[in-house]
């Protein structure tokens, strides 16, 4: 069934459905009116005079209202010369013509007084007639007569409304949020920048859902459900969409969640209905996304709740495995945490294939930056995308994507009618440490001092050792920082030497270092950066084998109960590794100590120094310790 012949099918449905309601509410309106002319068409006894006026037409009476009290004294004063009774009031017709009513709501006033036996011999002044049809509207009367008409219909309709509601409600709870693209999405590969890796390995359900045959006559069976592994943003999603696009297959898109229902059993119909509709709709791509979301199953002592949850994955599971059936349909899971699948899950014949979805590289980057800013009224000339690259190390798609949104905001915010370089570069700064706090205005002379000179170690511990590419440094308070010296790699690195580790720590022991060499004293300002190093330098010894006695245990091999117990000889073993850097570190600012103290002049100055300044500065340093010592006299010879 194609998805035009389905939608069609479900407002036939719709349809259907609102004319039977129409229906049957026409039906109980008809049978109101035919008990209503049924009671108007009943007989009566013949009358005439006033007692057939009253019958037929009560308007003269409804002009004008008097109380019960009047009326006993008009009866007992004999100058009454009939009453009509209905059930909602009381007509008074007297002998010198005037006529009147009394209210009696559900003729209580009138059976009590009006309609008892009269005594022994006597015989009433006046004619009595019963009016059970007239039709008396006066006042509030008429209104509540509407009220007791319409209580009467709804009373009828409710248990009809009540129970149709809750069919629909529960055909909807078990049919879910799933639904069908109206068409194939026409995302490509070729429109997913980057993950190329995972582009390869998603190569074969492309085969497999363009051309079934040609796997089917070779008996190979084609993987039934691939699980793509990844960071949040990384493009999962983009990835599911471009695999049905290039297959011109059906798209549906779900998340973990969906399964879970508040009504026992629900959640199981839900997965009959979602592999009911892929099938018909053949081939299909079903999506699941946060696909943690399904959980492990637990066992059967673990209360209602974890049981539904039990039954809701074995379904799944019987749902999978049948080869034939789902033959054209393909389950693309997406997780941040594929260790909280269950194991059945990811056993051949399931998710029997695990896709990684990795960041995107240097190159990649510079692509994702030219994509999105061409969108956006740009100085093209201005941007350098490589650089933009190279200061996004590490960022996904999505906050790359984000860092161009955010650099459109700055611009209009600065009053700028086109984005330059310049407002990238601060859209970066935002994504990677935060906006411009403005906590510059608390602070004292004294602390802006020790942050230059604290920023200043950073950045010139990381100029020297080449650790990456520093960018600029500056004292302007960013998110929670006070100060930020910004370093970025000049190419995506997955492995790390032990010297480049090293040196990594002895960046972060910079800005304590400058502290002590111009105050002869640290601050606190140095505790995330001893804490950043205190980790680094404890998985050195623990789980890369850097220990200077040579031992390669990891703890990392040991469970979690065990390991605990190991970590005392890990700690000293890293804090005699952080004595060794951090003196190592001192060293090298006490030997640049007068660049240390011109780049914390320059910030003081100006907020913000370029790296290009640092570099500059070290190069002239290193040439005047060049003529100092080619100036210095040979010492004599002896």
């Amino acid at each position: 069934m194609k998805p035009g012949k389905n939608s069609l099918g479900k407002t036939r449905a719709r349809k259907i459905a609102i004319a039977a309601v129409s229906a049957l509410i026409a039906l109980v309106l008809a049978f109101s009116f035919w008990h209503h002319q049924q009671r108007t068409a009943q007989s009566a006894p013949a009358l005439t005079g006033v007692a057939n006026q009253m019958r037929h037409d009560t308007s003269a009476w409804t002009r004008e209202e008097k109380d019960a009290s009047q009326m006993l004294r008009d009866i007992h004063d004999a100058q009454v010369a009939a009453i009509g009774v209905s059930p909602n009031a009381i007509l008074v017709s007297k002998r010198d013509g005037s006529k009147y009513f009394v209210t009696d709501h559900d003729a209580t006033f009138s059976h009590a007084l009006l309609l008892g036996e009269p005594k022994s011999g006597e015989a009433a002044s006046y004619q009595l007639v019963w009016l059970p049809d007239a039709d008396i509207r006066t006042g509030g009367s008429r209104w509540l007569q509407l009220f007791d008409q319409t209580r009467d219909i709804i009373s009828l309709l409710l248990p009809l409304v009540l129970i149709g509601g809750m069919v629909w409600f529960m055909r909807r709870e078990m049919r879910g949020g799933a639904t069908l693209l109206s068409k194939a999405p026409t995302l490509r590969f070729d429109d997913v920048i980057g993950a190329g890796e995972a582009k390869a390995a998603l190569a074969d359900i492309r085969g497999y859902l363009s051309n079934p045959k040609q796997f089917t006559s070779m008996g190979v069976r084609a993987p039934c459900g691939i699980l793509m592994v990844g960071g949040p943003g990384v493009g999962k999603t983009r990835l599911a969409q471009a695999l049905a696009g290039e297959c011109g297959a059906n798209f549906i898109s779900i998340t973990g969640s969906y399964f879970s229902a508040k009504y026992y059993g629900v959640g199981i119909q839900k997965v009959k209905h979602l592999f009911e509709m892929a099938r018909k709709n053949a081939p299909t791509v079903i999506f699941i996304d946060e696909a943690d979301g399904l959980a492990k199953r637990t066992d059967t002592g673990g209360g209602p709740v974890e049981a539904e949850s039990n039954r809701i994955i074995n379904q799944l599971l019987a749902e999978m495995d049948g080869f034939a059936s789902n033959e054209g349909v393909i389950i693309v899971a997406a997780t941040n945490h594929p260790d909280n699948l269950d194991e059945a899950l990811r056993r051949p014949g399931r998710f029997d294939r695990t896709v990684q979805v990795r960041l995107p590289d240097r190159e990649d980057r510079a692509k994702i930056f030219r994509f999105y800013a061409q969108k956006l009224k740009a100085k093209a000339a201005d941007i350098d995308y490589d650089q933009l690259a190279r200061l996004t190390t590490g960022l996904s798609p999505a906050t790359v994507a984000m860092v161009v949104n955010q650099a459109g905001l700055v611009a209009r915010k600065a009053g700028d009618k086109e984005i330059a370089a310049k407002h990238f570069i601060e859209a970066i700064k935002i994504a990677r440490i935060g906006d411009v706090s403005g906590a510059e205005r608390a602070l004292t002379e004294d602390e802006r001092t020790r942050i230059a000179v604290h920023e200043a170690g950073h950045g010139l511990v990381a100029a020297l050792l080449g650790t990456g590419v520093l960018e600029e440094v500056t004292i302007l308070p960013r998110g929670g920082a006070l100060g930020v010296a910004l370093i970025t790699k000049a190419q995506d690195k997955h492995l790390y030497r032990e010297t480049e580790i090293r040196n990594e720590v002895k960046v972060l022991l910079g800005g304590r270092n400058a502290e002590i060499l111009a105050f002869s004293e640290a601050s606190s300002g140095a505790a995330s950066d001893l804490q950043e190093a205190s980790r680094i330098s404890l998985d050195m010894v623990s789980k890369f084998g850097f220990n200077s006695d040579g031992n390669l245990f990891s703890l990392a091999a040991l469970p979690s109960q065990y390991a605990g117990l190991q970590m005392k000889g890990a700690i000293e073993q890293a804090n005699v590794l952080l004595k060794e850097l951090n003196e190592q570190c001192y060293d090298l600012l006490h030997a640049y100590e007068p660049v240390l103290r011109e780049i914390a002049d320059e910030l003081l100055e100006h907020e913000t120094v370029p790296g290009e300044t640092v570099y500059r500065l070290i190069k002239e340093h290193k040439s005047t310790l060049k003529i100092v010592h080619e100036q210095e006299p040979e010492p004599e010879a002896a």
